[in-house]
């Protein structure tokens, strides 16, 4: 297996399996912008899974085949694993390159909110930051058709300024699918309540419980990112997992207190990222 310039080494994954046309525009887009790109995808669809690896067992194989995707020169992979694992066996160097950045999409619906804890698309990024790499998120609006390639081309702008960002900065982008001239700009965008759609109790009984999806209770406030995509802008928003709270009355090695309150962000305590033997 051939060692690639690990300086444009890009991995690109998704949730949505490795036939996903998504995932299909964005490995061409980047590979165009004269990056080596290799793509590891699940081979299922892995939709809703956030930073999951699933049942891991040593000795117990990963099934793993070479695809062909059609205008990509790069290789790529369909593994029998969620999207974390394909990040987490790229980054033990089962594909030859050492990869410092990886791009999970174009999922084919907003990322958007705090729901963004349970996403694929955005737990494959949020796994590479904890493997120690950059990672880039990249959701579109679904529309009909959905306009793949202007969510790659964001992604590609944006790719740039990742790399040079500090080691284990991951983004999530928002991309609205609309023609690349129609889109305002590039905004900053804070996580807004919930998701374009959230779940509720449709139907339940005894036996079955059955959820329906509808609208967020009120809408999005301009400087979140659902309010800046749905306003026609790409939202972009840098996330960080693996944090700890600490307040001025809680520190590590002290004990345990239970008249104490416990730290919690919410009551405007500090978030540190953890501790890593990572870059």
């Amino acid at each position: 297996m051939r060692l690639m310039d690990s300086k444009s080494c890009v991995l690109v994954t998704n949730d949505d399996g490795i036939d996903h046309p998504g995932l299909h525009a964005l490995a061409i887009e980047i590979e165009q912008s004269g990056r080596d790109v290799t793509v590891v995808a699940p081979d299922f669809n892995a939709s809703g899974l956030s930073a999951a690896l699933g049942t891991i067992t040593a000795g117990l194989p990963i099934a793993l085949k070479q695809h062909k995707i059609e205008g990509f020169n790069g290789r790529a992979f369909g593994l029998n694993a969620p999207p974390a694992t394909c990040v987490l066996i790229a980054q033990l160097g089962a594909f030859g390159a050492d990869f410092k950045v990886v791009v999970s999409g174009i999922n084919d619906g907003f990322n958007t909110g705090r729901s963004v804890l349970h996403s694929g698309t955005v737990g494959a990024a949020l796994a590479a930051q904890n493997f120690g790499m950059r990672g880039l998120a990249v959701s579109t609006s679904r529309t009909e058709p959905i306009l793949w390639q202007t969510a790659a081309r964001f992604a590609v702008s944006v790719l740039s300024p990742l790399e040079l960002a500090s080691p284990r900065c991951t983004v999530n982008l928002n991309v609205p699918s609309l023609p690349v001239h129609e889109i305002k700009g590039i905004r900053w965008g804070v996580l807004a309540p919930y998701n374009n759609i959230r779940s509720t109790i449709g139907e339940q009984t005894d036996q079955q419980i059955v959820l329906k999806m509808v609208p967020p209770p009120s809408p999005p406030q301009a400087d979140t990112d659902l309010g800046l995509a749905l306003d026609g802008y790409v939202a972009v928003t840098s996330l960080h997992a693996g944090s700890e709270v600490w307040s001025d009355r809680v520190q590590p090695n002290d004990v345990f207190d239970p008249s104490v309150p416990i730290p919690a962000v919410t009551a405007g305590d500090e978030l540190r990222p953890a501790r890593t033997y990572l870059s």
